[in-house]
C-alpha cells in the first residue's frame, strides 16, 4: 500500500460496559502505524492521536487495523 502524506487508516475499537460491549471505528495517520510496536501504545502515547480522540483504556478490550477488504 503506498501512503499519502496525511493519509489515514480505519482502526476499530472494542470497549466493554458493565456486560456489554459497544465498538467504534476512529482514523488514525497511517504513517504513525510504524512507529509503535502496538497499536494501543500509538492510542495512548501519539499526541497527534490524543489530541484528536480519547479511549478510555480501562474498557478498551480490543484495538484492529480494518482491512481495505472491509
Amino acid at each position: 500500500m503506498s501512503q499519502t502524506p496525511g493519509q489515514t487508516v480505519r482502526v476499530r475499537l472494542v470497549f466493554a460496559d458493565q456486560g456489554t460491549f459497544h465498538a467504534e471505528t476512529v482514523h488514525v495517520p497511517i504513517d504513525m502505524l510504524g512507529r509503535y510496536d502496538r497499536l494501543v501504545d500509538l492510542l495512548r502515547e501519539e499526541e497527534a492521536v490524543t489530541r484528536q480522540l480519547f479511549v478510555d483504556m480501562g474498557r478498551l478490550v480490543s484495538a484492529y487495523v480494518e482491512s481495505d477488504g472491509d
